[in-house]
């Protein structure tokens, strides 16, 4: 089996090399403007993943969602990025594929134990005592001081 593996990791960067001749020697200058523009997508996909990472992962938490699920999908995007960059057709047509594979919706579990329920915000309601502050209305106490030309 490792024969196996290690055979098609070293033939497949050949196939990626007699497959991009062929297709410049058929497309000219297309190939290469392909290339570059697969490139630069590749970049930018990583890129955004690398900005909204974070983002994702605080969304997932606060939806009481699972945050492994989110970082697969980050992961896929990022190896898909990375593959984008490669050149060569057979790595971009493994990207495009990578990135049509749905990450499925997580699933809430009615019956786990307290761990694997999702997390709840506290529900807060407002009551007459904690209404909102009027801003025209300043609340304050205040002491009368007497002084000896305060007499009348």
């Amino acid at each position: 089996m490792r024969f196996i593996l290690g055979l098609i990791l070293l033939a497949f960067p050949f196939l990626e090399i007699i497959l991009l001749v062929n297709l410049a020697d058929e497309y000219g200058w297309w190939l290469l403007f392909y290339l570059v523009v697969v490139g630069f997508l590749g970049l930018q996909l990583i890129r955004g993943e690398k900005l909204l990472l974070t983002a994702k992962m605080m969304q997932s938490l606060a939806a009481g969602g699972n945050p492994v699920k989110t970082m697969l999908g980050s992961a896929r995007n990022m190896i898909a990025g990375v593959l984008l960059i490669i050149p060569g057709v057979i790595t971009d047509i493994i990207a495009v594929i990578l990135l049509l594979i749905p990450i499925g919706k997580p699933n809430v579990n009615t019956t786990a134990n307290q761990y694997e329920q999702p997390f709840q915000q506290p529900q807060y309601q407002q009551t007459p005592n904690n209404r909102a502050a009027n801003d025209d209305v300043i609340e304050g106490e205040y002491t009368h001081v007497h002084d000896d030309n305060d007499k009348k």
